[in-house]
């Protein structure tokens, strides 16, 4: 196999293998394609997909997609893949109507093909390996109860307008409130798609057309993503944070993240396990390219971590 194709993608994408040369003829090669590769939580899944590659010995791990959330990147990313022929393709979906076709259409070509961190169920993709994105919401939702349950108006940010995982967080949030004293300001959701410094930019907008608002919930964690401007924006009202006035609820655990949660600059975080999610992806292709069968749902699980519990986290 030849990585012309993609190579030539290198103004929008970027590839990383295992070893430093390109895999021999009896390796299996398994691709890793995130949303977007400037969000370092995929950092974590890469990681994982790594670290499991270069323990079974004959997997290269191909980790290649946007360099930004775009959609149209990432599905011409998995095209050239499908053309290459690799063994086998872990894809975080961004839009799930393009992703089914290319999955279909994988598979078709007789590649093990799973979904990881967001899916598309309705694709002939084997598994799905990551969090169960509604029960993370409400997570999500049943921290805000804990942090304020005398209630008030909330506003949350997401990520890609078209991404399904997102899409069940919010809804899981939304259900968990449900008949609280809690109610969503207008305008929330808002799309970042997965941008940090737009993320902080909308939180702060919600405040400004909210001025009452009593709470933000990204679903992701891309505003804390950029600690110093976390900072900077939870600095303008750092009084009601300290108080309780205003609550801070934030999706994801990376270190940078529990970082800020123990210098008060949130109250919660409710995490995934990226690196697991990596791993998993990589011993599924391994299982399904070997002919075994394999869950089609497998659930790494999530995290609840609060001042309480941080610095169990952070070691």
């Amino acid at each position: 196999m030849t990585f012309g194709k993609l190579l030539s993608l290198a103004g929008m994408a970027a590839v990383m293998m295992t070893g430093t040369a390109i895999a021999q003829d009896d390796n299996l090669q398994f691709a890793v394609v995130p949303k977007a590769m400037n969000n370092p939580f995929f950092d974590l899944a890469r990681d994982g997909c790594m670290a499991k590659a270069e323990e079974l010995g004959n997997v290269e791990c191909i980790y290649i997609g946007p360099v930004e959330h775009e959609t149209a990147t990432q599905a011409q990313i998995i095209t050239d893949l499908i053309t290459q022929g690799v063994d086998g393709l872990a894809i975080s979906v961004s839009d799930t109507a393009a992703a089914t076709t290319l999955i279909d259409r994988a598979v078709e070509a007789g590649i093990a093909v799973i979904t990881f961190d967001s899916d598309a169920p309705d694709s002939q993709r084997t598994a799905y390996v990551g969090t169960n994105n509604r029960e993370f919401g409400t997570a999500l939702g049943e921290m805000l109860l804990e942090v304020g349950p005398d209630g008030g108006s909330y506003g949350m940010i997401s990520g890609g307008a078209a991404a399904p995982n997102l899409a069940e967080r919010v809804d899981g949030v939304r259900s968990a409130l449900e008949g609280s004293n809690w109610t969503e300001v207008p305008g929330s959701p808002t799309f970042s798609n997965d941008d940090s410094a737009l993320a902080i930019q909308q939180a702060g907008d919600l405040r400004t057309a909210n001025p009452d608002m009593n709470a933000l919930v990204p679903v992701g964690g891309w505003p804390m993503f950029a600690p110093d401007g976390w900072r900077n924006f939870v600095d303008g009202f750092k009084d009601q944070v300290d108080s309780g006035e205003f609550a801070l609820v934030v999706a994801d655990t990376l270190p940078v993240q529990l970082e800020l949660l123990e210098e008060g600059y949130a109250h919660a975080l409710v995490g995934q396990r990226p690196y697991e999610m990596g791993e998993v992806a990589i011993e599924t292709l391994m299982s399904i390219v070997n002919g075994e069968e394999v869950d089609e749902i497998i659930y790494t699980g999530v995290d609840r971590v609060t001042a309480d519990n941080v610095e169990e986290f952070m070691n």
